[in-house]
């Protein structure tokens, strides 16, 4: 452990009640943003996608599966990729029951999109225990029109992720070293297959038989989301191991998830 300050009960509680009175504020502006982002205009979506899901190919409106509202995670597992993004199967552990609670409290179907064969996703999903809903927006643009996925000449040429322009990624490629290059092999897919995808988050509404884009989220907007990282920023020592990068539930050594 590193070292910390000592104190007495006494003087841990004042600053507690101190801290305290920081944290309600934090609330109550978490509130605010929570507000302000339903408050955001909805864009209308008229370009057809399709998705095959467990029960058949699907249209964007049919993955609301009767309800109004629809939260999608966009999952790094591309086409390539032989497991899916580490960092977001450790978010994804948390997603498990949680979608049961927003499609009957809620009225908001939860599920997952990637651009992998659904195959691979079945065969991931199980291979992880996982029980939400999981589609393959594969060949259609979804991922892509919401800034989840990036062609070759994108990352070549230049892109926009997080809302922020980025240049050439192509020097990335030759990392053979790093948190970068070993998350990409650790999904069996190059750097230039890995890059491809991103993670990310967005909702749509369905509104007199149209659906409507809501709200996105990317890179660190996801944090909330992410319920390990909510249990170590309350940790003594906070997010101890960001140094290296996540591995999966079921890939440490003498831990049965």
């Amino acid at each position: 452990m590193t070292e910390h300050t000592i104190g007495t009960r006494q003087e841990w509680l004042a600053a507690r009640r101190e801290l305290l009175a920081a944290e309600k504020q934090h609330t109550r502006r978490g509130d605010e943003l929570a507000r302000r982002r339903r408050e955001l205009p909805w864009v209308r979506v008229d370009k057809e996608y399709g998705f095959d899901a467990d029960d058949g190919r699907k249209t964007l409106a049919e993955l609301f599966d009767g309800r109004s509202q629809l939260l999608v995670y966009h999952f790094m597992f591309g086409p390539e990729y032989e497991a899916g993004c580490p960092s977001c199967s450790s978010i994804a552990d948390g997603f498990n029951g949680f979608h049961v609670h927003l499609a009957n409290r809620a009225g908001a179907t939860f599920l997952c999109v990637s651009r992998a064969p659904l195959a691979k996703l079945q065969a991931y999903k199980r291979r992880m225990g996982w029980t939400f809903p999981w589609v393959s927006s594969a060949p259609s643009d979804f991922n892509y029109d919401f800034a989840a996925s990036f062609t070759p000449a994108q990352l070549r040429e230049g892109g926009e992720y997080n809302f922020a322009t980025f240049g050439d990624r192509t020097p990335l490629f030759d990392a053979d070293s790093g948190p970068l290059a070993e998350t990409a092999a650790s999904t069996g897919a190059d750097l230039s297959e890995f890059l491809q995808e991103m993670p990310g988050m967005s909702a749509f509404a369905l509104s007199d038989g149209a659906v409507h884009h809501t709200y996105s989220a990317y890179a660190r907007g996801l944090d909330g989301l992410w319920g390990a990282y909510q249990w170590l920023d309350r940790a003594p020592l906070g997010r101890e191991g960001d140094d290296h990068i996540w591995v999966r539930h079921n890939e440490y050594g003498g831990v049965t998830a």
